[in-house]
């Protein structure tokens, strides 16, 4: 190839290939569809979806190649959401609005071309799920900075839907504005926390003097600006994408490592991946005795289970001074040295989920 028309033809042919093989692996997973209609196997597999790209990533390691590990899984995740929409179209619910980091979340997993339902509140995500209106949904659990999201956990505590995956995913805003210029910029909106996780960008660029105009979301903040040319929004980049707001800086936190953990809910089991993680409630039978939590995470000790977390919170019962407990370990609740535990406290826990472990 000497010329650069050369190299486009080159790239066209090879883009054909590509359609091509796709469209083959598309009438194999119309097939998978079919098996997974008559025996009523579940659609999304994370450990499968992670293991295709684990062994890509090798792969492409191994032979040299250009496309690192990120770049595959941004790649398939998509190619897996096409799939899936083959498969069987189903409906995901989020907390919103569109354009919400949750939003971005699910769409991270999902792809852009599944059927999504934005609703707002937590609660109404879950009943979504449980009365089936939607086969998904995906809800925040935790941050890195502002900790856990007690709402989350007081209906997992008191619902028939299971986890099935989790995600990590950093939380970075951008500075989007139709404005041809940072002078013209009269008024930004955001969420109120945005101006304060974003001061220092503000005072660098001589913004913090501009009006600071709070909103409910940072998808409004998008919706805002991009009816007013002297407005800008500090906002998800999906937000501005949706509403067609150009960015102008991204990433322009204070902090970089801001992560915001995720739940994806449905109704089925994962198998066993061997990279696994579970969530369980534990009500204890004498939670007011002396030592009752220690000598109930010491059974896990004893069968070497590592604790990733535990989180208490009232338990709303009856003793107005009792709590519960939400943990998660590594591991699958069907390995057997789980279910060793498990069905000693059976009637003190309960089951959330078990799932491949999400990278952060």
């Amino acid at each position: 190839m000497k010329t650069l028309d050369d190299c486009r033809v080159a790239i066209d042919t090879i883009d054909n290939e590509l359609l091509e093989l796709l469209n083959k692996r598309m009438k194999v997973v119309e097939r998978v569809g079919e098996i997974k209609h008559q025996d009523g196997g579940a659609i999304y597999r994370p450990e499968r979806e992670k293991a295709i790209i684990d062994r890509l990533a090798n792969k492409s390691l191994e032979d040299g190649g250009l496309i690192n590990k990120a770049a595959i899984e941004a790649l398939f995740l998509e190619v897996f959401a096409i799939s899936r929409n083959l498969e069987l179209p189903e409906k995901i619910a989020y907390l919103g609005p569109e354009g919400s980091f949750t939003h971005q979340a699910a769409e991270s997993r999902f792809g852009a071309m599944s059927d999504y339902l934005s609703l707002n509140s937590i609660y109404s995500v879950f009943k979504s799920v449980e009365a089936g209106r939607a086969k998904f949904g995906v809800v925040p659990i935790e941050n890195s900075r502002d900790g856990v999201v007690g709402e989350t956990l007081d209906f997992l505590a008191n619902t028939t839907v299971k986890i099935v995956a989790e995600l990590y995913m950093p939380i970075h805003v951008t500075f989007a504005t139709k404005a041809e210029s940072m002078n013209a910029i009269t008024k930004i909106y955001s969420k109120d926390k945005g101006f304060g996780q974003c001061r220092e960008f503000l005072q660098e660029h001589g913004l913090d003097e501009i009006e600071q105009i709070p909103v409910e979301s940072t998808a409004k903040a998008a919706i805002l600006a991009a009816t007013d040319k002297n407005a800008a929004a500090i906002c998800s980049h999906i937000a501005a994408k949706l509403y067609e707001v150009p960015v102008m800086f991204e990433n322009i936190q204070d902090t970089l490592d801001n992560t915001t953990r995720f739940f994806i809910l449905s109704d089925f089991k994962n198998a066993i991946s061997k990279n696994d993680k579970t969530s369980i409630v534990v009500r204890l039978k004498n939670a007011t005795s002396s030592g009752a939590l220690v000598n109930f995470l010491a059974d896990f000790e004893k069968k070497k289970i590592n604790l990733s977390k535990i989180e208490s919170r009232p338990s709303r019962d009856k003793d107005e001074f009792g709590y519960i407990f939400f943990i998660d370990f590594y591991g699958h609740i069907d390995e057997e040295h789980i279910k060793k535990v498990t069905e000693q406290h059976a009637n003190e826990l309960t089951w959330l989920g078990s799932y491949v472990k999400g990278e952060h």
